[in-house]
Order: structure tokens, then sequence, then C-alpha cells
């Protein structure tokens, strides 16, 4: 039996250590690398064993489908496990919701709801502007019985009772765990939760340094393709113009004063030089992901 045990632990047979896959490595200090996808049932499946460490479901620009995400979701239970041993991959979503102030944000909440009743690990936040509006967005995400920072910082959760079942189901623990442990990290230890921000345009950018703390945040990104927007082109331009090399370097100095991760895109050619530079989370493909990992030891 001992010998039994040692087996698996070596071949990585053993059960993961965390449900969100991305979390875990994060709190090893190790870079996580994802894909994009806004399908269904069967693109769930077969993503169920994707490279990636985790998926960036898209619901910013595609149509705001609430079934569809939960049929993706259920997908990845019954093409999984995967092969770190987690039942799903990380899913984290992108929301239509903009972070444009507080009232916005509050106006808006339901959605943040909605998509983790759907069983997601994850939530961004797009044109995350104000401190205001980041601080409805942690709230969205939070049950009330989660009291770390609230009344310092943070109101307390707007989660309800009910929106634990179908997500439970998903994550493959009982309605009473889900309940425990869905809540933010790294603000709660034990969360399973990864909020993020995206600091995508001029107006956000003047507040990163505010929006970045906000307690319950876990990392931000600095949207270069709507940054690009934000000052007058049309498309990024190569190489970057100053103005946004200044916006990335701003971003990335907010999340390290922060304490928080920073994500940006990477190729086979940068990501060994994005992960000496900070970089944590990782737009990539296969080969990226591949080279990046090798580069961390992992």
């Amino acid at each position: 039996m001992l010998l039994l045990v040692l087996i698996l632990t070596f071949t990585g047979a053993a059960e993961a250590a965390r449900i969100n896959k991305a979390i875990e490595l994060l709190a090893q200090g190790q870079p996580v690398y994802y894909t994009t996808s806004r399908g269904g049932y069967e693109e769930g499946k077969a993503l169920a064993h994707t490279w990636a460490d985790y998926i960036n479901y898209e619901l910013e620009h595609g149509a705001f489908d609430l079934t569809k995400l939960r049929e993706f979701m259920q997908g990845l239970v019954d093409g999984g496990p995967t092969p770190s041993g987690h039942r799903t991959p990380t899913v984290i979503a992108t929301i239509p919701v903009l972070g444009l102030d507080e009232a916005t944000m509050r106006a808006n909440g339901w959605v943040v709801q909605q998509v983790l009743a759907a069983g997601v690990h994850g939530i961004i936040l797009c044109h995350a502007r104000t401190a205001g509006a980041v601080q409805a967005f942690v709230q969205a995400a939070r049950y009330p019985f989660h009291e770390q920072e609230v009344g310092d910082g943070l109101e307390e959760g707007l989660r309800g009772s009910g929106s634990q079942h179908f997500a439970a189901q998903i994550w493959g623990i009982s309605s009473g765990d889900y309940l425990r442990v869905a809540d933010t990290w790294p603000l709660n230890p034990e969360g399973e939760i990864l909020l993020g921000l995206k600091i995508e345009d001029r107006h956000a950018l003047e507040n990163a340094e505010a929006t970045t703390k906000v307690p319950g945040v876990g990392f931000a990104e600095w949207g270069p393709g709507d940054m690009s927007f934000s000052y007058g082109f049309l498309s990024r331009p190569r190489p970057d113009p100053q103005v946004l090399v200044d916006a990335r370097a701003r971003v990335l100095a907010a999340t390290k004063a922060a304490k928080i991760f920073f994500l940006n895109s990477v190729s086979t050619e940068n990501v060994e030089a994005q992960i000496d530079d900070g970089m944590m989370l990782g737009a990539a493909n296969e080969e990226a992901a591949r080279k990046g990992r090798a580069y961390s030891r992992r």
C-alpha cells in the first residue's frame, strides 16, 4: 500500500491540492498560461485536457449566453479530469460590464453573481476605472459571511442562498463546502475565486495604483488593444510607442506595489523576458507556455 501511495505521488496521479489550478500554481510562484473559449458543451468536453493552465471564457464581446456557459462547464466536467488531477481546468470569465464607476458596477452586480453561479473560478472586470467600481465588483463576488476586510475597504458580500448548488456540482464538492471556499484569493487564503482587472484605457490608468490595491483583487493587466484605442490608434502600433510602453510599465508597477499578479500576452520569443519582468499570467500558445514552464522549472 505504501508503495502504491509513493507511485501515485511521483507520477502526478495524486489528487489535486486545490480546486483552482491557477491559484495553486500562483501560490507556488509559478506563472500560468491560458487559452480562450466561447463555446458550449462539446467545446468544454474537448478542452478538458487542454495544454493551458486555465481558460479565459469570453463574454465581453460575444453573446452573453449563460446557458451556453453552464453547458461549457458541464462539458469540462464530463470530459475530465485534467492530466494534473483537477476536476476541470480553471475558467476565468471576461464579462461585458465595464468598471466605469461605482454606480455602474452596483447596477450590474447581478452579472457577476450569475456568472459565478455557472461554476467559473474567476472573473475579469473590463475598463476598471475607479476604486469604487472595483470595491463593488469584489462585493458582488463574495458571500456576506466572508468577513476579511469588511468594514475596512469592503462592504459585506452580496451573493445569495441558492447560487451555490450548480456551481458546487461543477466543482465536485458539497454546497456547504462551496460556500466555504467560494471566496476571493489571496484575500481569503482558502478562497478558490480569482478576480482580475483590465486597466485598459487612459482613464483607468490614472487610478491604477488605487484600483489594484482594493482587497480581493488577484491580478491586473494593461489591455494593449483597448489602451491603443484610448490613445487614438485604430490598432496597436508596432513597435509600441512610448505612451503604450509607459502605460504597461505603470500597470506592472502598480501590481507589484499592491502585491498582486500581472497579466500580459507572451510569445515564444519573449516569454522568458516577460517572466523576468514580472509576468505571472500569460496569454499564450502551447509552445510559448511550454517554453515558459521550462524556464520556471515546472
